[in-house]
C-alpha cells in the first residue's frame, strides 16, 4: 500500500471538497452573507487539513523566527486560510460577472503598464501567488489587455480543468511551464504580441533555477522573467493584488525594474531576480495573510 499516495488523494480531495462547498455557497447564500460563509469555510478547513496547517505554521517560522511570537504567526496562518476560502468563493461567483470584477478591482500604477506596452515589446508580470492573482488576470483581460500567465497545472485534473474553463470565458491565455521549451516558445510569442506576461516567482523550483535570499534563507527561484526580458526587451513590471478591509482589491503596479548587470550572464540573472525576491518579500512582509504560505518554499537546500 502506497500510504504517500493515499495521503494525496486525501489532500486532492479535500481541496475539489472545498471547491464544490464554494460552489453551493455561491449558488444558494445571498451576496451580503457570501464572506461570511467564507470565514466559516476557512475555520473549518484550518482544523481538518492538518497537513497544510503545519505546512503553513512551519513556513511562518522559518520567514519570521523570533520576529514574530507563535501566537502571531498562527493569526497570520488562521487568516492566509480565511484569505484563500474568501479568494475561492470570489472566483466562483465573480468569474462570470465581468462587471462586478470591474467595480471591484481597481488599478493603481497604470501609467507604467500603458508605458510599458507603448514599446510595442509586451510586459512581464512579475508576482507571486499572493491574494486573488486570478482574479488579477481577470480584471486586466476584461480592461481590454491581451493577457496571458505561465502556470503550473493543479495537481487534482478536476480542479485544474474548472478553472481553465473559467480562464478561456474571460479570454486569458493559459502557458503551461511543462514543457519547457513549448513554454518558453509560447511566451516569447506572446511578447511579441504585445500581450501582458504573468509569471509568478515565489514558489519552489528545484534544481531547475537559481538560489536567491528569501527572508534570509536560500530559495530556489525561477529566472524565466530575466531570461525573457534579456531576449525580447520587453519591460518587467512587479504587480500585486492586494484585498481591502471592505473586500474590494487593488492590483498595484510597481515601477519597471531597471536591469543590473554583473560581471557575467550568470551574474546578471541573479542580481535581478533577487531584486524581484526582494521586491516580493517586502509585499509579503507588509501583508503577510495574502500570501500562501500552505507551500514548502525552502524545501531544496
Amino acid at each position: 500500500m502506497d500510504v504517500k499516495k493515499i495521503k494525496k488523494n486525501i489532500s486532492y480531495l479535500l481541496g475539489w471538497f472545498g471547491l464544490q462547498v464554494s460552489s453551493l455557497i455561491v449558488r444558494f447564500i445571498p451576496p451580503r452573507s457570501l464572506y461570511a460563509a467564507a470565514q466559516w469555510l476557512a475555520s473549518l478547513g484550518y482544523r481538518i487539513a492538518r497537513k497544510q496547517r503545519s505546512i503553513a505554521l512551519d513556513s511562518l517560522a522559518t520567514a519570521f523566527g523570533s520576529e514574530l511570537s507563535s501566537s502571531q504567526r498562527e493569526k497570520i496562518a488562521r487568516d492566509c486560510f480565511t484569505f484563500m476560502a474568501k479568494a475561492g468563493i470570489e472566483l466562483m461567483y465573480l468569474m462570470d460577472k465581468p462587471g462586478l470584477i470591474r467595480k471591484s478591482v481597481e488599478l493603481v500604477g497604470r501609467q507604467y503598464l500603458e508605458s510599458a506596452l507603448s514599446r510595442g515589446k509586451g510586459a512581464i508580470l512579475v508576482s507571486a501567488h499572493f491574494g486573488n492573482f486570478p482574479l488579477m488576470l481577470a480584471r486586466l483581460s476584461l480592461e481590454g489587455y491581451k493577457t496571458a500567465g505561465i502556470m503550473r497545472p493543479m495537481r487534482d485534473y478536476r480542479a485544474e480543468k474548472l478553472f481553465q474553463q473559467k480562464r478561456e470565458k474571460l479570454n486569458i491565455k493559459t502557458i503551461y511551464s511543462q514543457p519547457r521549451k513549448a513554454c518558453v516558445d509560447a511566451s516569447i510569442r506572446a511578447l511579441r504580441d504585445n500581450e501582458l506576461l504573468f509569471i509568478p516567482i515565489d514558489q519552489h523550483f528545484g534544481t531547475g533555477g537559481i538560489f536567491v535570499n528569501f527572508f534570509g534563507r536560500k530559495a530556489a527561484t525561477a529566472t524565466g522573467p530575466v531570461v525573457l526580458a534579456q531576449r525580447t526587451g520587453a519591460a518587467i513590471l512587479p504587480c500585486f493584488i492586494v484585498r481591502q478591509k471592505d473586500d474590494t482589491h487593488k492590483i498595484i503596479f510597481e515601477p519597471p525594474l531597471e536591469l543590473a548587470q554583473g560581471p557575467n550572464d550568470e551574474e546578471t540573472i541573479a542580481r535581478n531576480i533577487q531584486q524581484l525576491t526582494d521586491i516580493i518579500e517586502a509585499y509579503i512582509r507588509k501583508y503577510p495573510a495574502e500570501w500562501g504560505w500552505i507551500h514548502r518554499r525552502w524545501k531544496s537546500q
